[in-house]
């Protein structure tokens, strides 16, 4: 009498996985996707604001000389008195209250309106912003609890393609450090395939992208009408 042999269905999985690994191994690892994009910076800049748009979030175009009178703008037009900011953050809008995140719990940062950062880089193919925690970023609860989020990203900071951000957080030493993408504001479909936003994180995001450029020179200015 033969006994049969019974196989742990975890075990099985692990087994194919590890087949699987060896199989591309073997055949050199042959990674055919694109590592680096083609487009010019305009091109780039304004697929990354359409595609922020396609978020359902709100974005615009704007000259690095008018970040302090758009977010007196965004804030007034929001009812906004009160931002919760990074500590080291050089960008200061006038008019509105201030307060630096020197680890504000749970409850201090839901009390704020919303909350005022930079990031790291940002991905145009799919409209992502990613933190690193950096000095002009702040904590990750910082950028998690409060229902409105405004982010500033610098048109230098765009990469058209994934495997590029990757690259510069890595060129920049920040490869190690807790790491958030956010593609829109927080939303989720889980309940009968009703939206609901603001579960996990903002409600609300706002994007503003920031030419180097003086404003009479760019011929965009996109904001979404939502």
């Amino acid at each position: 009498m033969v006994e049969a042999t019974l196989t742990d269905p975890r075990t099985e999985l692990l087994d194919r996985v590890r087949r699987a690994i060896d199989g591309a191994a073997a055949a050199g690892g042959s990674r055919a996707y694109r590592r680096e994009g083609s487009l010019d910076a305009d091109a780039r800049t304004q697929l990354f604001c359409d595609r922020v748009d396609d978020y359902r979030a709100v974005v615009s175009r704007i000259d690095a000389s008018e970040i302090e009178t758009a977010v007196g703008s965004i804030c007034a037009e929001r009812d906004v008195s009160l931002l919760a900011i990074p500590p080291q953050l050089t960008v200061r809008p006038a008019g509105i209250e201030l307060v630096e995140d020197h680890g504000l719990n749970a409850h201090e940062l839901d009390r704020v309106d919303g909350a005022f950062t930079c990031c790291t880089t940002a991905v145009a193919e799919t409209g992502t912003i990613i933190l690193t925690g950096g000095p002009q970023e702040g904590r990750r609860a910082l950028t998690l609890v409060p229902d409105l989020h405004i982010c500033l990203v610098r048109e230098t900071q765009i990469c058209e393609l994934l495997p590029e951000a990757l690259a510069r957080i890595e060129a920049e030493g920040r490869a190690r450090q807790p790491i958030t993408f956010i593609s829109g504001p927080s939303a989720t479909s889980d309940i009968e395939l009703s939206r609901v936003e603001g579960v996990h994180g903002p409600r609300t995001l706002i994007v503003m992208v920031v030419s180097p450029q003086a404003a009479t020179t760019r011929s965009s200015h996109f904001v979404n009408s939502a």
